[in-house]
Parts: C-alpha cells; sequence; structure tokens
C-alpha cells in the first residue's frame, strides 16, 4: 500500500462569474441595444484554485492557512468530491470523512439521536458501526441531555459538537476538517485538538482548514500557504507561518477612514530583535520590545498601539500611550525612513501561545495601518509580577504600560 494518503496533481478550479451592472431586464436590454448583443453572454473567470500539487503521507496533520478568498475551502470541497475540478486530479488512498459546514447532512426535524444515525450513514459508516460507536460519540459531544431533541433547536455550538463527534467516530484514514470548530466553546475546542492529536498517532491523515494560528502550530507539523488559489509554499509550520505572516505585514495597508490614498508604508518589524513569526519567551522575560520600519507618504503624526491576543485570539490586553500621554508619545514625522520603537510590559502570563497585533494611529484622529496578529508569542513559564503595573478597565482588558520611541533611519 502507498505510504501517500493524498495526491494532488495540477489541480484547478474556475468558476464563471457575470460581469457586475447587469441590473434590470431593461438595463441588461438597454446595455445590449448599445454595445451590441454579445454583450448578454459576457463572463468573467476566475480561479479560486490554479495549477496546485502536493503530497500528504499518511498519518500527517497539515494546516492549510491563507487569508479569505485564497482557495482553502474550495480545495476540501474537490477532496471531499462535492464540487469537481476544472484540471487537474486527485488520489485519495483511504475512507473520507469531512467536516465543512456546521449541520451538514443533519435534518433539522430529527432528533440528535436520529441525526446521528443519519449523519453516520452519509459520512459511509453503516448500521452496526454506529451503533458501537453511539456512546463514545454522545459523550465526546456533551449533548446527551438534549439528544432526543429535534436539532432545529440546537445551538451551532451544539450543531458543531455533534457533528465533529460523529466524524471523528467514523473508521476513516482521511479526515477534512474546515474552519467549524471556531464555532465551539474553549473546552471543546481543547477537546478536539486533543482529539485530533489522537487521530494522527493513531495513523489517521487530517487536513485543517483555520484562521487560528495557534491551532495550526500546536496541532500541525507541517503546513501549507494558499495565496489566491496558488500554492505558495509548503514545509513546516513555524516556517510557514513565518512566510505568511510575512505576507500579510509588508505593505498591508487599512486605512480605518477609507480613504482613496495611503499614508504610510511597513516595510518589516521586529520583536525582541527578531523578524520571526513565532517568539519565544525565556524564562523571566516579561518585556516586548517591538519596533516598526516604516515610510510616512505625508507629513502626520504616529504612535504605537498592540492587543494582546491569547491562544483562542480574545483581546486581553491593549497598549496605547498616545491615548494616555500623548504629549510625549506621539511624533511628527515627514517622508523618510523611521523606525517606531515599543517596550511593552506583560502582565503575568501562563504557560502557552498569544498574539500580539500593531496599530500605527494617531490615537483618537486616524488610523494608519494594522497588523493583525503581527506575531505569535511563547510563554515557557509563569512571568514573575515583580514591578508589573497595570490597570483592570470596564470592558475586562488589560491596560498594559511602556513606552515608546521614534526616529529617523
Amino acid at each position: 500500500m502507498s505510504n501517500i494518503a493524498i495526491k494532488v496533481e495540477h489541480l484547478s478550479k474556475r468558476y464563471e462569474l457575470h460581469k457586475k451592472g447587469a441590473g434590470t431586464l431593461r438595463d441588461t436590454l438597454a446595455n445590449a441595444w448599445k454595445h451590441g448583443f454579445s454583450s448578454l453572454s459576457d463572463r468573467e473567470s476566475f480561479w479560486a484554485l490554479d495549477d496546485i500539487s502536493f503530497e500528504v503521507p499518511h498519518g500527517q496533520v497539515l494546516g492549510i492557512i491563507g487569508r479569505n478568498g485564497a482557495g482553502k475551502s474550495t480545495l476540501l470541497k474537490i477532496l471531499s468530491r462535492i464540487t469537481p475540478p476544472t484540471k487537474g486530479r486527485v488520489e485519495l488512498n483511504g475512507r473520507v470523512a469531512s467536516l465543512l459546514e456546521v449541520g451538514t447532512g443533519f435534518h433539522p426535524e430529527l432528533s440528535g439521536r436520529e441525526n446521528i444515525f443519519l449523519n453516520g450513514a452519509i459520512l459511509g459508516m453503516s448500521r452496526a458501526e454506529i451503533r458501537r460507536k453511539f456512546d463514545e460519540i454522545v459523550d465526546f459531544s456533551g449533548v446527551e441531555r438534549f439528544l432526543d431533541t429535534p436539532v432545529k433547536h440546537y445551538s451551532s455550538g451544539m450543531y458543531v459538537r455533534l457533528a465533529f463527534a460523529v466524524a471523528a467516530h467514523l473508521e476513516a484514514e482521511i479526515l477534512l476538517i474546515d474552519e467549524v470548530l471556531a464555532v465551539g466553546d474553549v473546552e471543546f475546542q481543547r477537546k478536539c485538538l486533543g482529539k485530533m492529536g489522537e487521530l494522527a498517532e493513531g495513523g489517521r491523515t487530517v487536513l485543517m482548514v483555520s484562521h487560528n494560528l495557534g491551532f495550526i502550530s500546536q496541532l500541525c507539523r507541517n503546513a501549507a500557504f494558499l495565496d489566491q488559489g496558488v500554492l505558495k509554499s509548503l514545509d513546516i509550520t513555524t516556517e510557514i507561518i513565518h512566510v505568511f505572516l510575512n505576507s500579510s505585514i509588508k505593505g498591508k495597508i487599512i486605512s480605518f477612514k477609507n480613504e482613496d490614498y495611503q499614508k504610510i508604508l511597513i516595510n518589516g518589524i521586529n520583536i525582541n530583535n527578531s523578524n520571526q513569526a513565532l517568539i519565544n519567551l525565556p524564562p523571566g522575560v516579561r518585556n516586548l520590545i517591538i519596533e516598526v520600519f516604516f515610510e510616512p507618504l505625508r507629513n502626520i503624526k504616529v504612535s504605537l498601539g498592540c492587543i494582546l491576543h491569547d491562544f483562542f485570539g480574545k483581546q486581553i490586553g491593549f497598549f496605547s500611550p498616545g491615548h494616555l500621554y500623548p504629549t510625549k508619545s506621539l511624533f511628527t514625522v515627514e517622508k523618510g525612513e523611521y523606525i517606531l520603537s515599543g517596550e511593552i510590559k506583560l502582565p503575568k502570563l501562563t504557560k502557552g501561545r498569544y498574539f500580539i497585533s500593531i496599530i500605527i494611529h494617531n490615537p483618537g484622529i486616524e488610523g494608519y495601518a494594522f497588523l493583525e496578529k503581527a506575531a505569535e508569542i511563547f510563554v515557557n513559564d509563569f512571568l514573575s509580577e515583580t514591578g508589573i503595573s497595570f490597570n483592570q478597565i470596564d470592558n475586562g482588558y488589560l491596560i498594559l504600560e511602556g513606552n515608546i520611541s521614534c526616529k529617523m533611519m
């Protein structure tokens, strides 16, 4: 038997889009009269996937990352045989189970109990197999109390609990999972991560699409980066996250006022003297030193802000001295190359992974750039509380203290 579970060769998927501006039937006919009736059939081709090839060995957990519209879900739908490719071929060596959308294969009028049998049958399980696994599925899902309630009364979280429980207990060699785990609560997400780790250790192959880089880095030894339908890179996960974050940082401009011109160009960032996507904080280290290399495209006033996220993306801390001390934390810059630096004192953090987002702005006036989850931070131990000063505010965030500076390169 081949050691390759999934083999993708020159895979492409094209969709036909109607051109913008068709409007009403009267508008369409008027446009056809003016520009010729051939315009009625004008369509625009969109390549969701463009000539991608890769292989996944048996027993590997592969993460798929990329921005919205990169082609991640399209890839899983082709692998699940929901939609056919336009070009290329896919070879799957093993039984496949997929969990792509919440509640797929569930009948809203049937109870949870009945839907376990229905969904299991859709996934290819025999009735005897479902009966054998039934108690494990119910126990894992945690919806035993509502097992005989029609699933139309379930929350989205209950849906995904039951759907994942069925898919995870299918005796399949290949499991395809889209972003649906984001619906579940924190406890269930951890439970799912543990289950997928068990599946991988048992020799199962898992393909997982997620925007949560914490999930990907914890679960996947290898990852693939898709960008606008093109496979940019497939490597060990830390390298792929680094490539992905760097592609998101340089030149990524978000004008918070939706103006039609840029005011700043981001050339790169360093955190604790490293430009890596994953920053390891050694025991006892509690400071983050952030450097942003940028070019203002006109005369502006700038300050540095940061958001600290936990492993699941929840915002837990906010750093913005420009709001608190504008007279000494707001800098006037003109055309040229600058370094905007900040030193942030972290609160006491438990061991684990966190994210840091970076904001370049004129506080309370205008935002120039937002680098979402610019880096992932791994804390190796409990940080010392000594010397830390922060205030708890009403919405539950911590106000992180520190200082910033700005100088021309």
